[in-house]
């Protein structure tokens, strides 16, 4: 009986391995997709306000991002008292740097321009990414911050390639890695938080923001579908 019991048991190990990579990248998105409140909640979202802060070598620096669903995103940066933002349009991005001598608005590099644009999307490139001209491959698994988690590379319609790590166990988006100018830029997601509106957050991130540092970046605060003026996707002072 023992032996048998044995035998059971790897028949099932063996078999659920078997299942386990058999699923296609289009399940995984579908299941992760389900886990973060479901496509049909996302698809009612038309902007998303973020209100958080980031902390950066003892510096806190608040943080405000706004989307208005394919129309615009704005992000604005409060630090030692200048305020400083990014904005991003179908059609163009502006930077305004006080922080690093910048006395007026500049225009963003367009390679710059077209991966800050993927961020237009405020319901996220996992849902419908078919119709959004994305695509998802199944790049195997790998263990992220102590979590085994399927690696998925995305292209976008556009053509930026980010590598996605998707927790097996809870199907939540834990880490994005994506290359620019040589360089691997890594995002890790935290504490998820489901909304009112059913859908599912990270309220905590570590955000990389070039030549090796990150800074931590905790929201506080978010609002959905709340109205978003467009005037407020144009560049000023």
């Amino acid at each position: 009986m023992k032996i048998v019991k044995i035998f059971s048991l790897f028949v099932a190990a063996v078999f659920g391995s078997i299942s386990l990579q058999a699923q296609t990248a289009d399940e995984i998105v579908n299941k992760h997709v389900e886990a973060i409140g479901g496509a049909e909640n996302w698809k009612k979202v038309t902007s998303i306000i973020r209100t958080g802060s980031m902390s950066l070598q003892g510096i806190t620096i608040d943080v405000t991002q706004t989307t208005l669903h394919l129309k615009g995103s704005r992000q604005d940066l409060s630090v030692m008292g200048m305020n400083n933002y990014v904005v991003v349009t179908p059609g163009e991005g502006w930077m305004f740097m006080p922080v690093q001598q910048q006395t007026e608005a500049q225009k963003m590099p367009d390679e710059q321009l077209k991966e800050a644009q993927e961020q237009l999307d405020a319901q996220g490139a996992f849902v419908d990414y078919k119709s959004k001209g994305h695509s998802f491959e199944l790049a195997g698994s790998e263990t992220v911050e102590g979590n085994d988690c399927f690696k998925l590379k995305m292209t976008s319609k556009s053509g930026v390639v980010v590598m996605h790590f998707i927790d097996k166990k809870t199907y939540n988006l834990v880490q994005s890695v994506r290359s620019a100018e040589g360089n691997e830029l890594v995002t890790t997601f935290s504490d998820f938080k489901k909304l009112p509106e059913g859908i599912v957050v990270p309220m905590s991130s570590v955000v990389p923001l070039g030549n090796g540092m990150t800074a931590e970046y905790t929201v506080s605060k978010i609002e959905i579908n709340k109205p978003v003026d467009e005037s407020l996707f144009k560049p000023s002072k």
